[in-house]
């Protein structure tokens, strides 16, 4: 089991065609169901995602286009992630920014996209007043529903 699946486990939702609104539900009864954990853990993860944006910010002038609950996008010179992070003068990413890796802590590169790609999605997703969220495309590059901002 993921992390991510481990913490989807701490707050289950009823499931099933025998639930009835107002029914205890299995899940409830585990040791394991602990909502208050998991806000824990997910606001936790949240607030240093943003420490990280604020810290490449004022190493760069570099902000976020777009920023889901655990992505970010930026603009960058080139396809790589390493395009966007900042470095000393000894050619290390500068602390308190982000590190790629797959430890706890680091963040990993989700896509590439073109700048014309993010057009096209914007003038795509562009109807009833609404802006599209290009995080939540850039993985895959694919469209595959209306953005309604939730």
């Amino acid at each position: 089991m993921t992390v991510k699946g481990g913490i989807g486990k701490l707050q289950e939702k009823a499931r099933g065609g025998g639930w009835k609104p107002g029914q205890a539900w299995p899940a409830l009864a585990r040791p394991t169901w602990r909502p208050d954990i998991r806000a824990t853990v997910i606001s936790r993860a949240r607030i240093n995602m943003h420490r990280k944006m604020l810290n490449l910010a004022a190493a760069t002038g570099r902000y976020p286009v777009a920023v889901l609950s655990d992505c970010a996008v930026y603009a960058a010179d080139g396809p790589s992630p390493l395009d966007v992070l900042p470095y000393d003068s000894d050619g290390k990413t500068v602390p308190g920014s982000f590190r790629l890796g797959v430890s706890p802590g680091m963040v990993k590169h989700e896509g590439t996209q073109s700048v014309l790609w993010g057009a096209d999605v914007l003038e795509q997703l562009a109807g009833d007043g609404h802006v599209a969220n290009l995080a939540r495309y850039i993985k895959t590059g694919e469209v595959t529903a209306k953005d309604t901002g939730e």
